[in-house]
């Protein structure tokens, strides 16, 4: 550890000020990024969050110390990690096309906690240290995984046309990029003046960048496709 810290290890009015401060830039760090994505929990939330629980380490230690109770100074840090996972499982949501969403926010939430008992045992480099690492997960990898982990998921799309011999088509574009289609559902609607649409459910597997760059576009392209829709 870094010698010229040492001040902030004692448990002195300075010390205290620059730990509390250091949990409210770390939270406000990583709260940032958040609040630029719109997420559920940003900027605030994440500084009282990190600001609460390095409230945390500093009363046990005041209680150690000071008062001298001696019971385990890790009790009321460990109650914040464990209590912590109550308001992440609140920015977590299940869309309308039955994905998960607000699980990066709800890590996030949970890390900025653990870094605020960090900051408020005063373990300066470790804070700062797992501050930028937050940052550069949540900054630079997510491009990277964007780009080079897509993950394929079964989806599955509804679709509506006017001329029968349009699946055929539709189905045509799905092999030539080499998709497994798992499912095909196909109904016939009559509508008004006689009118007849058709309806297929199809079912594919599919990473979410060919899904929204290349397949729905191609098969809203096909003549006589009226509408593409994921379920």
């Amino acid at each position: 550890m870094l010698s010229c810290l040492d001040f902030v290890r004692d448990v002195d009015l300075l010390s205290i000020t620059v730990r509390m401060v250091l949990a409210v830039i770390c939270g406000g760090l990583i709260g940032i990024e958040r609040e630029y994505k719109r997420r559920p929990a940003g900027f605030r939330t994440h500084i009282l969050i990190c600001l609460g629980a390095a409230m945390t380490t500093l009363t046990s230690q005041y209680l150690y110390l000071n008062m001298g109770m001696y019971t385990d100074v890790s009790r009321l840090g460990a109650q914040v990690i464990a209590g912590v996972g109550f308001i992440g499982a609140g920015t977590i949501i299940v869309t309308k096309h039955q994905r998960i969403k607000g699980l990066t926010t709800a890590a996030g939430l949970w890390t900025a906690a653990i870094i605020g008992l960090v900051c408020g045992a005063g373990y300066v480099e470790c804070a700062v240290f797992a501050t930028l690492m937050v940052l550069l997960a949540e900054l630079v990898l997510i491009r990277f995984e964007y780009r080079y982990a897509l993950k394929a998921d079964d989806v599955h799309l509804y679709i509506e046309y006017t001329e029968a011999n349009v699946i055929e088509e539709i189905v045509r574009i799905i092999r030539d990029r080499h998709l497994n289609m798992k499912e095909l559902g196909i109904s016939r609607v009559a509508g008004e003046n006689d009118a007849v649409r058709y309806c297929a459910i199809v079912a594919v597997r599919v990473s979410r960048k060919q899904l929204d760059e290349d397949l729905v576009k191609s098969i809203n392209s096909v003549e006589n496709v009226t509408a593409v829709e994921e379920l």
